[in-house]
């Protein structure tokens, strides 16, 4: 496990917005039966977390600024280092009452992830890496699947919908990949995909459309689980981009060589 100051005030401030949404997740399956629906009451537990979040880390490090789903961009005196939040990454499992979601929390020092926390509070499953001290799940060290052959690997994918995405192109990059896998899966959570490749569950990931709270965690468990993380143009600008692709060297070198092809 990593004890770094940085690690702890970061746990900290995750586990405390993870308390806030296992009390809020207990109500939503009450609003389930009521016409106007438990969308509002989500959207609420969404921000009261992000509040959670800012407070926490703005009294431990307060020179810091943040890039934050709900709240946005805000500078801080500190140029160098930023917080990237995102609070409830899963907000429409959330809303069913699906207990697959996170809380993804992210340092970025001068533009690049450094550290990352990815919680998710109903499994109570704490993933966290910081640069040079590897990945962890709770107190035990992880790394990235070692399967080469995509025929037994299971790939993880986001996945367009209503209003969001070309879905023609995800179709195509789906049939590509699909039938050369053991398995294929999409959960909801692009924190909880990064996370679980990280941990060795799934092989390889890749998504579209993404935002920089997203990945950022992501990316750094990633790597530090010995994982190799790009953009799907084989390039480094995954936070500007806005995709991502994941798996150890071979499974995605792969797996890009057929979203290429698709």
């Amino acid at each position: 496990m990593i004890r770094s100051p940085l690690m702890t005030v970061m746990v900290q401030a995750v586990r405390k917005a993870g308390r806030s949404l296992v009390r809020d997740f207990g109500e939503v399956e009450n609003l389930q039966v009521s016409l106007k629906g438990p969308a509002n009451f989500v959207s609420n537990a969404d921000r009261k977390a992000e509040r959670i979040l800012q407070e926490e880390l703005s009294k431990a490090r307060p020179s810091y600024g943040f890039i934050m789903e709900e709240g946005g961009e805000v500078d801080g005196s500190d140029e160098s280092h930023r917080w990237i939040i995102d609070p409830l990454d899963g907000t429409t499992n959330f809303l069913h009452g699906i207990p697959l979601f996170a809380v993804s929390l992210g340092l970025a020092r001068d533009g690049v992830p450094v550290a990352g926390v990815i919680y998710n509070p109903i499994t109570d499953e704490l993933f966290i890496a910081e640069k040079g001290a590897g990945a962890f799940v709770n107190d035990r060290r992880v790394r990235v699947a070692a399967r080469r052959n995509l025929a037994d690997a299971v790939v993880c994918c986001g996945m367009p919908h209503m209003g969001r995405g070309d879905f023609g192109r995800f179709a195509r990059e789906y049939g590509a990949i699909a039938p050369k896998v053991a398995g294929m899966r999409r959960t909801g959570s692009a924190a909880l995909d990064l996370a679980w490749v990280a941990a060795g569950r799934f092989d390889g990931f890749w998504e579209r459309g993404l935002s920089p709270w997203d990945m950022a965690a992501g990316i750094v468990l990633v790597r530090e689980a010995g994982g190799y993380v790009s953009d799907l143009d084989d390039g480094d600008k995954m936070l500007a981009k806005g995709d991502i692709i994941v798996g150890n060297e071979t499974v995605r070198r792969d797996l890009l060589g057929l979203l290429r092809k698709a």
